[in-house]
């Protein structure tokens, strides 16, 4: 069927959270209802890109309203001058956004283009200011977002190596060194851990690595598409590479170097995961069951039996025995990942690229690939139930026919032409393009293929389009497919989202369409999907109903309260230093899942008591919640957060 993903994610965390903590709640928060900030009948607010519009490109803002709005002009306004630098009627009525706010006006100022500081002031029977912005060049306007998103993933740094000048990071899961290997753990449909883990070997260091998002758990099926995001981004924009504006390369290398230890070549073993998340809440707990700093985990003096044993001597899990055929969407992610490495790193450090080129080999050749099954992705699969696996073999293929193209192969390679690898990107291209699952994603964790196709036109086009399984048109057609059908969603929303709200996933989703949208320019030289693309970035960093960016730091209003044990144990509860600035949200989700959420034992409570400022403006079966307990809404994954590199970088 179509990719249903989209909404799996809510629904696998909402189990999962419903039991964290629940076990050690001395008293318990139930947020079943929240207080609601009323608005005047007759109110009005206008939603910007916080962060600013790029001298040259299309400049819109959205004025939300109770009511009508006719015969009314608008003005942008220079902070610095406070004179009016521009005056229009405001446009066309783009439909309702919910019951109380059933009027949504397009105000479009693209003729502005000297770089300043604005904001655009709405005077008439609905006044409205909205938050100052600037336009400027895309360097002076993106530089420090990327400074921030490599802030967030040095925060998640696990191990020896972290950096403690990030938020106050201690060295933590020091004992990860030296970790057990246990086989795939069993769980019911509820999650819960059935009988016990099975050891089967160890010690291992598997130390180092991100945590997956605001827990500590360590998942090569989240790390390996991070981690390919960001080398593509450190190969396409060399100056990711410098210090300057974000040494992404180093921060790259942190987590293939991870990558690498949960691959075993010699004995052929992948390990696909570190920690537990949840255990049987009784005789094994998990990472979900406490709240507390990473570093606390070494401390707590264990023996074998204890609840809390798993938590400070964590299990590592081993995808199948020596040998084994490797689930395809992580051997053609891990394929990716490595094939990326030797692309990088072949001159400058020549052993480390032939040790990545000749396990990312292996480990493609080892996919399994014919009856297939449930895809190997985390302890519990619920946790990222991801079934497309094409796309990933795809990216794969594609990657180690760029970097067998290179020539001047080091030795002990079973496969040194790059038209080997070509044909089998191919043939993967055109199985996801007639798959069950095609077109119906925008580029996310849960589908590569809108990178996947972009590789792999430039691929065949350095081949010189030889005649395979699949052609650059048919590449395009599949990009255009996608792209097509996050517009038509967008028609249905005054603020032009590509996807239907509550659906699960929002900002990366709209991150991937942005992407998607800039891939097809750059292949195409058409600007068919400028303006979508451009609509998507500025959704995600405040032109939305609720006026908030979903990326703490960026623009004047973002998430203060992220579902994050760092920053909520460690960091300011109001919007201030210390920020684990960079972390990306998912922003609304279905407001069905805030229902029940649990406050967890030793969390410090953010807002304080039960304010939702954003709740009024709920709409489309969404909700924007800014609370500890709000996972839904505000908790950063690694895999949200990554996008933000890349398009952001293509801003520079």
């Amino acid at each position: 069927m179509a990719k249903a993903i989209l909404g799996i994610r809510f629904y696998a965390h909402l189990w999962r959270f419903l039991r964290v903590f629940a076990f050690m709640l001395v008293c318990s928060q139930l947020l079943m209802s929240c207080a609601t900030v009323s608005h005047t009948e007759g109110s009005a607010y206008v939603r910007v890109n916080q962060v600013g519009y790029i001298t040259e490109e299309t400049k819109q803002a959205i004025l939300l309203a109770t009511g009508p709005v006719s015969n009314t002009t608008f003005n942008v306004i220079d902070t610095q001058t406070q004179q009016s630098v521009y005056r229009a009627t405001i446009g066309s009525n783009r439909g309702s956004w919910s019951s109380a706010f059933p009027n949504a006006y397009l105000l479009d100022f693209s003729s502005v283009k000297m770089a300043g500081s604005y904001e655009i002031q709405v005077n008439g029977a609905l006044s409205a200011t909205s938050p100052t912005f600037k336009i400027d060049s895309g360097t002076h306007l993106y530089k420090r977002l990327l400074h921030n998103a490599l802030f967030f993933f040095q925060t998640q740094r696990d191990g020896p190596d972290v950096i403690t000048n990030v938020m106050g990071r201690k060295p933590s899961h020091l004992k990860d060194r030296q970790a057990s290997i246990y086989n795939i753990p069993t769980f019911n449909q509820d999650g819960v851990l059935q009988g016990s883990l099975n050891k089967v070997g160890g010690p291992i260091d598997v130390s180092g690595g991100w945590f997956d998002a605001g827990d500590y758990l360590k998942f090569v099926d989240t790390a390996s598409y991070t981690d390919a995001l960001m080398l593509f981004a450190v190969r396409q924009y060399p100056q990711l590479s410098t210090a300057d504006l974000a040494d992404f390369d180093q921060e790259a290398k942190y987590g293939l170097d991870w990558l690498q230890k949960m691959w075993d070549n010699g004995s052929k073993t992948l390990y696909y995961q570190v920690g537990i998340g949840d255990g049987n809440g009784q005789s094994v707990l998990g990472d979900h069951d406490l709240w507390r700093l990473p570093q606390d985990d070494d401390k707590l003096n264990t023996k074998p039996g204890d609840p809390n044993y798993f938590i400070e001597h964590r299990p590592l899990f081993r995808a199948g025995p020596s040998g084994a055929q490797i689930s395809p969407n992580l051997a053609g992610r891990l394929a990716t990942d490595l094939a990326l490495c030797y692309q990088l790193y072949h001159t400058s450090n020549p052993a480390y690229a032939k040790h990545c080129l000749i396990s990312a080999e292996t480990i493609f050749d080892l996919a399994k690939t014919s009856n297939v099954g449930e895809l190997l992705t985390t302890a519990p699969h619920d946790f990222y139930p991801e079934i497309e696996w094409r796309d990933d073999m795809e990216l794969g293929a594609t990657e180690l026919y760029f970097a067998t193209a290179k020539g001047n192969l080091p030795a002990g390679l079973k496969h040194t032409d790059p038209s080997f690898y070509l044909q089998i990107a191919a043939r993967y291209a055109h199985a996801y393009v007639t798959g069950p699952n095609a077109d119906a994603d925008s580029l996310n964790l849960y589908d590569v293929s809108g990178l996947a196709h972009y590789e792999l036109y430039r691929a065949l086009a350095q081949a010189g389009n030889p005649t395979i399984a699949i052609s650059q048109s048919d590449l395009l057609n599949s990009l255009r497919a996608q792209l097509d059908k996050g517009i038509a969603q967008a028609k249905s929303d005054p603020f032009g989202l590509g996807i239907a709200y509550g659906s699960g996933d929002a900002t990366p989703h709209a991150l991937g369409y942005a992407l998607e949208a800039s891939f097809y320019e750059q292949l195409t030289h058409a600007k068919t999907y400028t303006a979508f693309g451009l609509t998507q970035r500025n959704w995600v960093l405040g032109a939305n109903a609720w006026g908030s960016s979903f990326i703490v730091g960026a623009g004047s209003v973002f998430p203060h309260c992220v579902h994050y044990q760092i920053a909520n144990l460690s960091g300011s509860l109001d919007g201030k230093d210390p920020l684990v600035l960079g972390a990306t949200v998912q922003g609304p989700a279905a407001s069905s899942s805030f229902s029940g959420l649990i406050m967890p034992h030793n969390a410090r409570t953010c807002p304080p008591g039960s304010s939702d400022p954003f709740n009024v403006f709920s709409g489309k079966g969404a909700r924007y919640f800014d609370h500890t307990t709000a996972w839904p809404s505000v908790e950063p994954a690694d895999d949200y957060t990554v996008l933000t590199v890349v398009v952001f970088a293509e801003q520079m």
